[in-house]
């Protein structure tokens, strides 16, 4: 889905880099040739509940329909609860010593096993990386389905909420951080900006959320904005 009401990136960049929170240590494989954008479909600074949010998710769940050979079947879940700032979202750091998409910031999830649906997936995976029951939280709906370029994968977003935040924590090598996000702190001026870069073969746009001491980037960006712009 492309962003809505985009600027051409050049008027709001001084204001936008005035204002542009730091971010994480990630090196992003960024091209010489790009152009940045900061209009978003939300209000900054905007806050909603958990049940603001689950509210504007479709409740069916569509079919896994790959868009390209060789897909690989992944699911991830977007688990919300409420905290003492509204809604909150449960995000993981890929590990530094993963090979690929090391040290990202990711929901947790993987690949469907044979047999699976992609709620089954979803839930096992966050239950495996850090210990959350799988009974514990309703599913609500799922998100646009997405493809990744790089990864070859075909992603299913299952989102779910919990009526309280349990405490988590990594249990697999796959992760090294575990966090509970606010989602205003992706609404936040200065946090978000959309990106087109000039060597990829689609005129995909990229997302990123950059936060105090992380960057949110590729898929999870995608799907974070997905979520958010529903509020529009």
């Amino acid at each position: 889905m492309d962003a809505v009401g985009l600027s051409d990136g050049a008027s709001g960049e001084a204001t936008a880099d005035a204002a542009r929170r730091p971010g994480g240590a990630q090196q992003i494989p960024r091209p010489d040739a790009f152009t940045e954008h900061y209009d978003t479909p939300w209000r900054p600074g905007a806050s909603w509940s958990a049940g603001d949010l689950i509210a504007a998710v479709p409740d069916q769940s569509g079919p896994m329909l790959p868009t390209f050979p060789d897909a690989r079947l992944s699911a991830v879940l977007m688990l919300l609860a409420d905290g003492p700032h509204g809604a909150e979202i449960l995000l993981t750091r890929r590990s530094m010593r993963l090979k690929n998409h090391k040290g990202e910031i990711s929901f947790p999830g993987g690949r469907v096993d044979p047999g699976e649906t992609a709620i089954d997936t979803a839930l096992r995976e966050t239950h495996e990386e850090v210990g959350l029951d799988p009974a514990a939280p309703a599913v609500v709906g799922e998100l646009e389905h997405l493809s990744t370029i790089v990864s070859k994968s075909y992603i299913v977003p299952v989102v779910a909420h919990l009526d309280h935040r349990p405490q988590l924590e990594p249990r697999t090598m796959e992760a090294d951080r575990v966090m509970w996000t606010p989602i205003a702190e992706f609404t936040r001026p200065g946090t978000y900006r959309l990106e087109r870069w000039g060597n990829l073969p689609y005129d995909r746009p990229l997302h990123f959320f950059e936060l105090d001491d992380e960057t949110v980037w590729g898929a999870t960006a995608r799907m974070l904005f997905d979520l958010l712009a529903l509020q529009s």
